[in-house]
């Protein structure tokens, strides 16, 4: 039951429901009373959507990969090169979030407490660059 798979998989019962409508986990098998049953094919499926969200990638990454496992003798070339973009854009933001956390420590350590007129935390803020 749905009820199950969540405690197995630590998943919410709604995210599952949202999973099945977009298409990445199949829509469940119901039993004569309408409930949904799952396998154990399913409780893999989703523990391998819940790792691959936890690791930052996107639903359409995650439908790719998906696709691609459809063929267990395909060559994992495909799913490597998806693994490399997402490392690349994850290397970004760390590069963009040390940034900002200097910016962001550079203007608390100027702080000195005043009048919000003169707040050196304001002006840093104002004037930090965009990262895009």
């Amino acid at each position: 039951m749905i009820g199950d798979l969540a405690k197995r998989t630590g998943t919410k019962v709604n995210t599952i429901r949202f999973y099945e409508g977009i298409g990445l986990m199949p829509e469940a098998v119901r039993t004569s009373g309408g409930r949904r049953t799952y396998g154990e094919a399913e409780v893999r499926q989703l523990g391998f959507i819940r790792h691959a969200r936890e690791l930052g990638f996107s639903v359409e990454e995650i439908r790719s990969l998906i696709a691609l496992s459809a063929n267990p003798d395909r060559d994992c070339h495909e799913a490597g090169a998806i693994a490399r973009r997402h490392l690349a854009s994850v290397e970004d933001r760390i590069t963009r979030l040390i940034a900002m956390r200097d910016a962001l420590s550079d203007a608390t350590r100027a702080c000195d407490g005043g009048k919000m007129a003169d707040c050196r935390v304001m002006e840093a803020i104002t004037t930090l660059p965009t990262s895009r």
